[in-house]
C-alpha cells in the first residue's frame, strides 16, 4: 500500500523531466550521449519504483492472504460451534420427548396409587372397626364364661379355656398380619410418591412445563392427606395457614431433613418438635434418652410443659402431645437400644387421657420385635414424685422419673436415672432404664426414643 503513494510521485517528476527536453531550443541540446544516460537514469527511476510498487503489493498480498486464512478459521470454528449446538438441541429434544412420556406414566401410575391409597385407607379403618369389635366380642365373651368356668370340671374347664385362648390369638395374629399387609403397601407408597416428588423436580430444573389440557395443574400436583380416622379437620386448617398440625402433615408437603420444625396442633398454639423421617414419611418424637445429659427425676409440673433440648434428651411435655393426638388416631413407636448395641422397637395404638384423668395411656399392641412391658386395653395414669395417683406405692419418688401406671410399679421405666454402666444391685438396676416382658425378661437399656404418626394414609393427586 505505501508503494502506490511512492509510485505517485515519482510519476510527475519523470513527465516533467521529458517535457524540458522536449521544450529546449535545437541549439541546446546536449550532445547525443549525454541525453542517452539521461534516458536511462529515468527508466532507473521507474524501475525502482516499479520494483518498489511490486514488494508492497507483494506485502499486501500476503497480509490479505494472512486475514483471508484467519477469517477461514474463525468460520470453521463457528461451523463446528453451530454443529455441536444442533446435536445438544437434538439431545435435548430427545430428553424432553423422553420427560414427557415419563411424565405420562407417572400420572398414570399416580391416578392408580390414588386408587389403591384409597381402598387401604377403607381398609384399615374397617381392620380398626374390626379389631375394637372383636376386643369388645372377648370382654363379652370373658364376662359370660367366668360363672361357666367356675362350674365346669377341671378338665372341661382347662379344655374350654385352652380353645379359646387358641381361637382369640388366632384371630387377633390374622388381624396383626392384615394390619402388617397395610403398612407394607403404605410404605411402597410412601416411596413411590417420593419418587414422583423427585421426577416433578427434575422437571422443574429443566423448565419443563406441561400443556394446559395435560390433566395436571400445580393445584392438583399439592399433595393432601386424607381425612384421618376420626380428625376433626384441624390439621387441614393448620396445613393452610403455613404450619403443619404435626410432623406428618410437614412430610406431605415434600420430602425435608430430620430436624427441629414448629407445628400448630389445632388450638393449642404453635410450638418446636423434632421431626423424623422414616421410609418417606415424619414422626414426631415426644421423648429421647441418649447419654444421661438431661435429669428426668422432674415435677409434674415440669412434665406437663417438657424439659431438656430437642436435640438431645428431652421429654416433649403431656400438654404438647395431648394437644396432637386429639387431632386424629395415633400410633405409638419405642425404640430401644441395649448395651450391646442390639436394637429393637414396638408400636402401639394408642390414646391419651385428658389432664383431669392424669393423661391416662390406653395402648393396644400392633407389631414389633421385642415384647410388650406395658399393660395394653386398661387407663395407665401418669405420676411423678410430687403428683402420683396412688401414694401408697410411691412408685415415681423409688424409680426415679415419671411415667404411665403406678399400679404397675416396676414394669417398664424409660423415664428413669440413666445409668452408663450395668448395676450389680437390683434397686439400682431399677434406678434405670429397663424395658421388662410380661416374660420377666428385663432389659437395661442404652437410648430410648419414642414416636408417634397419625394412622391414616396419604392420597396422591
Amino acid at each position: 500500500m505505501r508503494a502506490i503513494p511512492l509510485l505517485i510521485l515519482i510519476a510527475p517528476l519523470v513527465i516533467s523531466s521529458r517535457m524540458d527536453q522536449e521544450q529546449a531550443p535545437p541549439d541546446s541540446l546536449p550532445p547525443e550521449p549525454k541525453s542517452r544516460f539521461a534516458m536511462l537514469d529515468d527508466v532507473k527511476i521507474l524501475a525502482n519504483g516499479l520494483l518498489q510498487l511490486g514488494h508492497g503489493l507483494k506485502d499486501f498480498v500476503h497480509k490479505t492472504k494472512t486475514q483471508i486464512n484467519d477469517i477461514f478459521q474463525k468460520l470453521n470454528v463457528f461451523d463446528r460451534s453451530v454443529s455441536d449446538l444442533s446435536l445438544q438441541t437434538n439431545e435435548i429434544k430427545e430428553e424432553e420427548r423422553e420427560l414427557r412420556r415419563t411424565t405420562s406414566n407417572l400420572q398414570a401410575k399416580n391416578e392408580e396409587m390414588k386408587t389403591i391409597s384409597l381402598e387401604l385407607s377403607s381398609k384399615l379403618e374397617d381392620l380398626l372397626e374390626e379389631k375394637v369389635r372383636l376386643q369388645q366380642k372377648v370382654r363379652g365373651l370373658e364376662e359370660k364364661l367366668m360363672p361357666l368356668v367356675q362350674s365346669l370340671p377341671e378338665g372341661q374347664e382347662h379344655h374350654e379355656v385352652t380353645f379359646l385362648k387358641t381361637f382369640v390369638e388366632q384371630q387377633d395374629q390374622s388381624i396383626k398380619e392384615l394390619f402388617q399387609t397395610v403398612q407394607e403397601q403404605y410404605q411402597q407408597l410412601n416411596r413411590q410418591h417420593g419418587q414422583i416428588q423427585e421426577m416433578e423436580n427434575q422437571l422443574r430444573k429443566t423448565g419443563f412445563q406441561e400443556a394446559p389440557d395435560s390433566g395436571l395443574s400445580s393445584k392438583q400436583r399439592a399433595p393432601r392427606t386424607v381425612a384421618s380416622l376420626g380428625a376433626n379437620g384441624t390439621q387441614a386448617a393448620a396445613a393452610q395457614e403455613g404450619v403443619p398440625a404435626d410432623c406428618a402433615a410437614l412430610s406431605d408437603g415434600g420430602s425435608h431433613p430430620s430436624g427441629v420444625y414448629a407445628i400448630r396442633p389445632g388450638p393449642a398454639g404453635v410450638f418446636h418438635v423434632y421431626c423424623e423421617m422414616k421410609s418417606g414419611s415424619s414422626w414426631t418424637v415426644i421423648q429421647q434418652r441418649v447419654d444421661g445429659s438431661q435429669n428426668f427425676n422432674e415435677t409434674w409440673e415440669n412434665y406437663q410443659r417438657g424439659f431438656g433440648s430437642l436435640e438431645g434428651e428431652f421429654w416433649l411435655g403431656l400438654e404438647k402431645i395431648h394437644a396432637i393426638v386429639q387431632q386424629s388416631d395415633y400410633i405409638l413407636r419405642i425404640e430401644l437400644e441395649d448395651w450391646k448395641d442390639n436394637k429393637r422397637y414396638i408400636e402401639y395404638l394408642f390414646s391419651l387421657g385428658s389432664p383431669e384423668t392424669d393423661y391416662a395411656l390406653r395402648l393396644s399392641e400392633i407389631q414389633g420385635n421385642i415384647p410388650s412391658a406395658i399393660p395394653e386395653h386398661r387407663d395407665l395414669r401418669f405420676a411423678t414424685w410430687d403428683h402420683n395417683a396412688k401414694k401408697h406405692l410411691n412408685c415415681p419418688e423409688s424409680y426415679s422419673g415419671g411415667w404411665w401406671g403406678p399400679e404397675v410399679c416396676g414394669e417398664t421405666n424409660l423415664n428413669g436415672k440413666y445409668v452408663k454402666a450395668r448395676a450389680r444391685g437390683k434397686p439400682e438396676q431399677r434406678r434405670g432404664l429397663y424395658w421388662k416382658t410380661q416374660k420377666g425378661r428385663l432389659y437395661s437399656l442404652k437410648t430410648t426414643k419414642m414416636l408417634i404418626h397419625p394412622t391414616d394414609l396419604e392420597s396422591f393427586e
